[in-house]
């Protein structure tokens, strides 16, 4: 185990993705000073189960990912502008006091390595997300607004969990569907989290264009 910063929030960072924030808040600017004077600049994100960001006093969920500090600017009046990108997904094994800032004791948590997706899994996961578009395109036209740019395959890293990280990212799918993609066990699971998130955006978006 080892003791690492952690950042309670009301969004979930997916491994691969970027995250801008902007620090202002005393405890959280004091965790960054900290992070930037260790070899490895990063700090955890978790998501709020419940209660809110500012203030403390929130319940958060044990499953996280490592954030790495890429770049930060210092604006003045001891706020920062952060850019951080999602390593390895960790889990909490045990929070500690928040004083002078929110920590907790980690370890990193991996898939299950002999869990893994067919490319024909992947296929058909890419055509749903096409169609997907597709039908959000429908929503915006219906509605007067822009609809969203088709979704960009390419790139996509090779091995199979972080591909499905990547697909994930390109689903508009809510914070406790988000959730469940980092929590799952392994890549197979992952794909099953994503395709209900699909389906769970698929039937919001049906009945308003109803």
């Amino acid at each position: 185990m080892a003791v690492l910063p952690m950042f309670p929030l009301g969004s979930v960072l997916l491994p691969g993705e970027a995250l801008p924030l902007h620090i202002f808040e005393p405890r959280y600017q004091l965790m960054l000073l900290d992070c930037m004077e260790s070899n490895d600049p990063s700090f955890g994100v978790v998501l709020i189960a419940q209660g809110h960001e500012a203030g403390g006093g929130d319940v958060r969920h044990d499953v996280a990912t490592r954030a790495r500090i890429v770049a930060h600017q210092d604006i003045g009046d001891g706020r920062h502008l952060v850019e951080c990108i999602g390593a390895e997904r960790i889990r909490v094994d045990a929070w500690l006091e928040d004083d002078p800032y929110p920590r907790a004791d980690i370890r990193p948590w991996p898939d299950h390595l002999e869990d893994s997706v067919t490319e024909s899994e992947f296929a058909e996961l890419q055509a749903r997300i096409t169609s997907l578009y597709a039908l959000i395109g429908s929503l915006a036209a219906a509605e007067g607004s822009e609809p969203p740019p088709d979704p960009a395959f390419s790139d996509l890293p090779a091995e199979s969990g972080a591909r499905l990280y990547a697909l994930a990212r390109l689903v508009p799918m809510g914070e406790s569907d988000r959730q469940d993609v980092l929590e799952s066990l392994g890549a197979s699971d992952r794909l099953r989290a994503i395709n209900d998130a699909i389906d769970n955006v698929t039937d919001i978006v049906r009945f308003r264009l109803q």
